[in-house]
């Protein structure tokens, strides 16, 4: 018999589980209609300086927060770099391709493209981690992958630079999560080191990025920078790249990196629906509707099994609860 003790062990754990996992599909689903307002609506030009913005955010406010006390992570030494490598260069190229698609591309085409972390999640925990999947998963990820193909090729609105962009940040956000997953241990950085030290190591070698490109003078030049709104949207976009960095590493800690890939496909579906109204940049053609339909059906039904499997409670050995509550 499972004892009380044993169910109360197990319960925090479900429900963290759960919480990290709609943390960061909402963190997520904010972040994009911010920013898709941002770089469409308003036009602004520098996607890599609002990437800046939202590093400079998350080391702000992780660096106060261990000031008071309210957060612990250890500090630098020269051992740090190499616990981390190579997770800097995954975050900051999930970071700029992730902005720079935004920019290019329809919010239900950039949702549809985003799907290929799924596969991409799916090939690497098997390749790194030696996990091995299910028929019924492997034909949802054909259902996406058949459903993106029919959404691109008759793509109204097809941009070059913004495909490449899209599916660069479907491999960066893959190899981000495992990666994430591998080298968050408590015992070492934790996940607040993770987050702090990413953002330290990255945000200049991305502040000469946007100065050689010209982004950072592009971003000096605008001219919304006396508008109050933009400004408000711009700085709540900085903090919502916090919490959606936050709110990644929680979700790929209290679960897996494939469940932090799948919450962000079930969110993409609303985001993708929505950006059929707002953004003005989706052109409207049946095949390409009905391969976003195939994408998303795919998506839903590849996101049913995967959080079914990793909310179902696991068999509890009795013989050795009996033996942990003896000693």
């Amino acid at each position: 018999m499972i004892t009380f003790k044993a169910f109360k062990t197990r319960l925090p754990s479900r429900v963290a589980r759960l919480l990290s996992a709609l943390f960061y599909g909402t963190c997520s689903f904010l972040l994009v209609l911010v920013n898709k307002a941002l770089l469409t609506s308003y036009g602004f030009p520098s996607p890599i300086f609002l990437g800046i913005g939202q590093m400079a955010a998350t080391i702000m406010i992780l660096y106060v927060s261990k000031l008071n006390k309210i957060i612990h992570f250890p500090d630098f030494d020269r051992k740090i770099p190499v616990k981390l490598f190579p997770l800097p260069l995954l975050y900051v190229g999930n970071h700029i391709s992730g902005l720079s698609s935004t920019s290019k591309l329809s919010l239900p085409m950039f949702t549809v493209l985003r799907k290929f972390t799924i596969p991409l999640t799916l090939l690497l925990e098997t390749i790194i981690l030696g996990k091995q999947y299910s028929l019924n998963i492997i034909v949802s990820v054909f259902a996406i992958i058949l459903g993106a193909f029919i959404a691109a090729g008759s793509d109204l609105a097809f941009n070059l630079e913004g495909y490449i962009f899209v599916f660069l940040n479907d491999i960066f956000t893959a190899a981000n999560g495992v990666y994430t997953k591998q080298k968050m241990d408590p015992k070492e950085l934790g996940k607040y080191g993770v987050l702090f030290y990413n953002a330290c190591f990255m945000i200049l070698p991305t502040l000469i990025i946007s100065v050689s490109t010209g982004d950072l003078r592009q971003a000096t030049e605008f001219n919304q920078w006396k508008n109050v709104l933009f400004i408000l949207q711009f700085l709540l976009s900085c903090f919502l790249g916090f919490l959606l960095m936050y709110s990644t590493v929680l979700c790929s800690y209290y679960n897996s990196a494939l469940t932090t890939a799948v919450v962000g496909a079930i969110k993409n579906v609303s985001v993708a629906y929505i950006g059929m109204l707002i953004g003005g940049d989706y052109i409207f053609s049946l095949l390409n509707f009905v391969g976003l339909n195939i994408c998303m059906a795919g998506g839903l039904r590849y996101s049913f099994l995967t959080l079914s499997s990793q909310l179902k409670p696991k068999p509890v050995d009795e013989e050795n609860i009996r033996l942990d509550l003896k000693s």
